[in-house]
């Protein structure tokens, strides 16, 4: 990682690192794939995230998750992200966020970088990541895709640069107006994808053995498995949809099983209701390094990532890399103040 002198801070926009990452889905998905490897090796730290709420509020939060990250990337801070879901009715994000990255060395800030581009792009690569693995011996050329927002945008994105083999996808929203503006963008961006706007969700399920879910449910709405193809890969991204009855008849992969189990997410609460763990079968990192079988015969598979801020430190790394070889972010000199014994 490139480094700056020390008293220096590196500040980029969300429009800037847009443009720092455009078109580099695969080089994103390599960076996701290694930061996976690299925690499943122990070497990181990744604390709980924390999650500040509000009195008389059960709709808006907001999110730090610290971490470090060793490896090649040697690299700590923290990702303070907010989710405000009413926002979408007055035409602005849901999610906002800030990266802040700190030297191992000296602990000093290095940059503060705007992290809601971040955390949804490293939220598909993973999504990605999990489809490819999961499904490494399964054929899929239809998705299904339940919530037509940013993020499953971006994992549509990312999910047709490891599989360009799919060439339909389902769509289903509450808001049909969402859909219809999901679908104009699918047109837009992705010229070889036909894209089928559904009624129910339960269409979406009939029609396609690859489902993302990424979705503001609180709590879940789906509680039959029945209306799914057999051996479905889920990617359970909103974590919320799913009832725990499906949750413990299904194969779950996770990101990380220490974090998992928190917040009311559907594994959560399939915890909550047998009281033990065991029907969390591996982590997704397990997969990736080989170390066991990436589905089960005649089970639906389920991903569930809660979502782990080393990766976060590992795109924003990468990020930094590029504007400081390119130029390009907002350079603040002398961020930090003088050493005390020069100070007046």
């Amino acid at each position: 990682m490139n480094k700056m002198n020390k008293n220096k801070i590196l500040l980029l926009t969300g429009g800037q690192i847009l443009s720092l990452l455009k078109s580099k889905e695969n080089d994103i998905l390599k960076i996701i794939k290694q930061a996976y490897t690299i925690h499943s090796r122990n070497d990181s730290s990744l604390p709980y995230s924390h999650f500040l709420r509000f009195p008389a509020d059960d709709n808006n939060r907001i999110i730090a998750l610290p971490a470090y990250l060793g490896g090649d990337f040697k690299i700590a801070g923290i990702k303070w992200i907010s989710s405000f879901p009413k926002n979408i009715l007055e035409n602005k994000e849901r999610a906002s966020a800030i990266l802040v990255l700190n030297s191992v060395t000296t602990g000093h800030p290095m940059a503060v970088l705007e992290s809601s581009v971040i955390s949804a792009k490293r939220t598909a690569a993973s999504a990605a990541l999990a489809s490819y693995y999961i499904g490494q011996n399964e054929k899929y050329n239809k998705i299904g895709i339940i919530g037509c927002g940013l993020i499953n945008s971006e994992i549509l994105r990312f999910i047709l640069a490891i599989r360009p083999e799919i060439e339909v996808a389902y769509l289903f929203d509450l808001k049909k107006e969402r859909t219809d503006q999901f679908e104009l963008h699918c047109k837009n961006k992705f010229n070889n994808l036909h894209t089928i706007s559904c009624n129910s969700s339960t269409e979406v399920f009939k029609n396609s053995k690859l489902i993302s879910f990424a979705t503001t449910a609180k709590t879940p709405y789906i509680n039959s498995i029945s209306d799914f193809e057999a051996n479905s890969t889920i990617l359970n991204i909103s974590l919320r949809d799913l009832s725990s009855d499906i949750i413990l008849s299904s194969d779950n992969i996770v990101d990380d099983i220490n974090h998992i189990f928190k917040e009311n997410t559907s594994i959560h609460l399939a915890e909550q209701k047998v009281n033990h763990k065991k029907f969390v079968r591996c982590s997704i990192s397990d997969i990736i390094d080989g170390e066991t079988e990436p589905k089960l015969k005649d089970k639906i598979s389920i991903f569930s990532p809660f979502g782990l801020g080393v990766l976060d430190l590992a795109l924003g790394s990468y990020i930094y890399d590029l504007a400081i070889n390119s130029n390009i972010g907002i350079i603040i000199e002398d961020f930090l103040p003088p050493v005390w014994t020069l100070r007046d």
